[in-house]
């Protein structure tokens, strides 16, 4: 119990990652771990799919800087990302989603895997090529994009020093 309360206290998302690319076992691990993730009504509502090809990770790149207005690589030269969908016929979909990208974060530390939430996946796959992309890897229509895990081993300043918590954080009603 002690290294689940250690993870959590010590994760941070990285913005700077080496090229090289995770191991299988890693990746297996968090996938796996992320498969066990609670959701609402135990429905398991959310869809994950893992991208490693650079070509592929350069095009959703493109798309989230398109939709954030920006040219720079949103995705921090990451080498793996898990991209996750939410379904929207589901009442809890968001909710699911974002449980999901906090279950992929918190696996990816354990096994020593930097992380990074990436927002604008709604936007990126409400977009013509977005639609395309979600048609080529099979992703079903109930599905709308919601954010993108970034993984990888963090490069030299990638992971900023812990911040202090914020007095107040806690209410006790």
């Amino acid at each position: 119990m002690q290294e689940t309360i250690s993870d959590i206290r010590t994760r941070r998302s990285c913005r700077k990652y080496l090229p090289e690319q995770i191991t299988d076992a890693q990746l297996d691990t968090i996938l796996e771990a992320a498969t066990w993730t609670p959701t609402g009504r135990g429905k398991q509502s959310p869809q994950m799919v893992v991208v490693q090809a650079p070509a592929m990770l350069s095009k959703l790149s493109a798309l989230n800087a398109a939709v954030m207005g920006t040219d720079t690589d949103p995705m921090y030269g990451a080498p793996t990302a898990v991209v996750v969908f939410a379904d929207k016929t589901n009442e809890n979909g968001i909710a699911d989603a974002s449980l999901l990208m906090g279950t992929l974060m918190l696996a990816a530390h354990a096994v020593g895997v930097a992380s990074c939430w990436i927002n604008r996946g709604k936007g990126m796959f409400e977009l013509p090529e977005g639609q395309a992309i979600m048609q080529k890897w099979g992703v079903e229509d109930k599905y709308e994009g919601f954010a993108i895990c970034i993984l990888g081993y963090a490069a030299e300043g990638g992971i900023p020093p812990v911040k202090p918590r914020r007095e107040g954080y806690v209410i006790r009603g």
